[in-house]
């Protein structure tokens, strides 16, 4: 990053620099494990006889370290501080990365640091109150904390960032299409409250705010893919065949969530997944039909009781529902419909919505201050981090685990797909789950799911148990129920090691419910309590191999390695 003759980085240029240290240095030490203790730190890097040094500030068996003063020391002697991108191409030829996907790499750090620049610095903006919901959504201004490259938008600048970013309160309206009815497909769940009594066609209407001419249908389209759509060969055909029509804007102002292509508006029942063809973090997040049927299999699935013993045992967490969905298809003379990119599933707004945050805006890190769940537990009182871990593994975590017990079913419950409901002073009361993708399926329990649903397959991944058991302990536990723990401890409100205690402690305290609430069902946490190591998503050897997590076989869709299990007792 380069600045004006006699001036330094700014404050928020440090800031974002800092962060993206922090997070390649997470990544690389665990993914190579290299053991992390406080003081100094020194990484050979023999391929280019380089040696990065930094200071350790705060140790974490979460993985959540803190690293400061990073810089690289040159064999002759010379001494620089560390950039991040520059960072990223040390570490890449180490593993000897193939040249595209090292340059690609590097390309979206240096983007990703420009973001969070941007954003932070921008932080400080007066807002409108949008609510606690948005509030948490619009907090990530530092992104995963363990990629190294969280916030690169595919070249998003200037109005389009800001118009598209949750972090600076983006708002935009949806850009509509007609299209011959014979072109959509759709279904939904009949009677599902949040339609309001419409059907998906209908209620694409009554979100556009126009009717559409007869024979013809309405399709939304984030604005971005709007743009991107009509240069595509096969939906540029069907506009000058005048089989389809861009309308343009309509309707409501919605306000971009956490994963920049689910949008809210407060007013309104539903929310809108909407395909975005963006490289956000390793994937374009297109929606596949297979992923559009899932939502509807899983409000199926439960309609028929199929978790009805994980909702006896646990009244306070709850699926957020997908009830509808409507996709432009492309005629082919041959096979099915091809894809076109125009598609929306249709989220259930909960009740209460302002009563849920999900976990990650909790958790992120907020310059020169405490964390939003950190000034939450600062203010009730002593022992209140354990208490809010405790709660939250009995509330949010023990739920999950008792679902994959009782059906099979594995939710892929990331920290932005993890909402937390908490009261007026920050308490756990309860929590839920939100996506329509991240469904997998132990494939043991593949046939008892077929009975309950009358169909002969399903929509759901369905992978080997042990497969679904290695990522479920990525998903549920090192992203998820730890990330409070780390959270806390990093915020200086409780020793690590305490709340460690505090999660081990409940699983224990789970283990009599899992077992009886499916085959083997206390499988999953006894292996977290007793296992010396656990597998791990290795963020930065997905990237360089450029694995598009979306698309790719579930048996291969990540790199994973192995790591120290953060709950073996020291």
């Amino acid at each position: 990053m380069t600045h004006p003759a006699n001036t330094g980085p700014t404050e928020a240029e440090h800031i974002s620099v800092e962060a993206h240290l922090n997070a390649v240095l997470r990544c690389w030490t665990r993914e190579t494990g290299i053991a992390v203790q406080p003081g100094r730190l020194s990484i050979e890097l023999p391929i280019s006889a380089i040696t990065i040094t930094a200071e350790v500030s705060h140790a974490s068996r979460t993985g959540l370290h803190q690293f400061s003063r990073v810089q690289v020391r040159t064999a002759s002697g010379g001494v620089v501080p560390a950039d991040p991108a520059e960072l990223v191409r040390l570490l890449a030829e180490e593993i000897r990365s193939e040249p595209g996907e090292v340059a690609d790499l590097v390309s979206r750090t240096a983007e990703s640091v420009r973001n969070v620049t941007t954003f932070v610095g921008a932080s400080g903006s007066a807002r409108s109150p949008m609510g606690r919901f948005l509030d948490a959504e619009q907090a990530l201004l530092l992104g995963h904390l363990n990629h190294p490259a969280p916030k690169s938008r595919d070249g998003l600048e200037g109005v389009e960032l800001a118009t598209y970013s949750p972090e600076l309160g983006g708002a935009f309206q949806v850009h509509w299409f007609a299209a011959d009815a014979d072109l959509v497909s759709a279904d939904q769940v009949a009677g599902a409250p949040s339609l309001q009594g419409l059907d998906a066609l209908q209620l694409m209407a009554a979100l556009a705010g126009t009717t559409p001419e007869p024979g013809t249908v309405l399709v939304p389209a984030h604005p971005w893919q709007a743009a991107d759509a009509v240069r595509r060969p096969r939906v540029a055909a069907l506009l000058a065949s005048g089989r389809l029509k861009a309308l343009g804007p309509l309707g409501a102002q919605w306000y971009p969530t956490s994963s920049l292509r689910t949008v809210y508006h407060p007013d309104l029942p539903v929310m809108l997944k909407l395909s975005l063809g963006l490289r956000i973090t390793n994937s374009r997040r297109e929606s596949t039909r297979t992923e559009l049927r899932r939502g509807l299999e899983i409000n199926r699935l439960l309609d028929a009781g199929y978790a009805g013993e994980t909702k006896q045992a646990h009244p306070r967490f709850a699926i957020v529902r997908d009830p509808a969905w409507v996709a432009l298809d492309e005629p082919q003379a041959q096979g099915g419909p091809a894809l076109t990119g125009l598609d929306v599933a249709v989220r259930e707004v909960p009740p209460g919505i302002d009563s849920y945050a999900c976990l990650a805006g909790l958790v992120a890190p907020r310059p020169g201050g405490l964390s939003r769940l950190g000034e939450a537990v600062a203010s009730q009182g002593p022992d209140a981090a354990q208490t809010w871990v405790a709660t939250y593994i009995d509330e949010v975590l023990v739920p999950m685990l008792h679902l994959y017990a009782a059906t099979g079913i594995g939710l892929e419950a990331h920290q932005q797909n993890t909402l937390v409901k908490t009261d007026v002073a920050g308490r756990v009361a309860g929590g839920a789950y939100r996506d329509n993708q991240g469904y997998y399926l132990a494939s043991s329990y593949l046939d008892g799911l077929l009975k309950v649903s009358g169909e002969s397959d399903s929509t759901l991944a369905v992978v080997e148990d042990p497969i679904v058991d290695d990522r479920l302990t990525y998903y549920l536990l090192h992203n998820q129920a730890l990330a409070p723990v780390g959270c806390l401890a990093m915020d200086g409100l409780a020793d690590e090691n305490d709340l460690l205690a505090v999660v081990r402690d409940r699983l224990d305290a789970a283990l009599p419910g899992l077992k009886a609430a499916g085959p083997d069902g206390d499988r999953l946490a006894r292996r977290w309590l007793t296992a010396e190591t656990l597998p791990c998503k290795a963020n930065i050897a997905t990237r360089l191999k450029g694995i598009d997590e979306v698309v790719a076989p579930l048996d291969n869709q990540s790199v994973y390695v192995d790591v120290p299990n953060p709950l073996a007792v020291v």
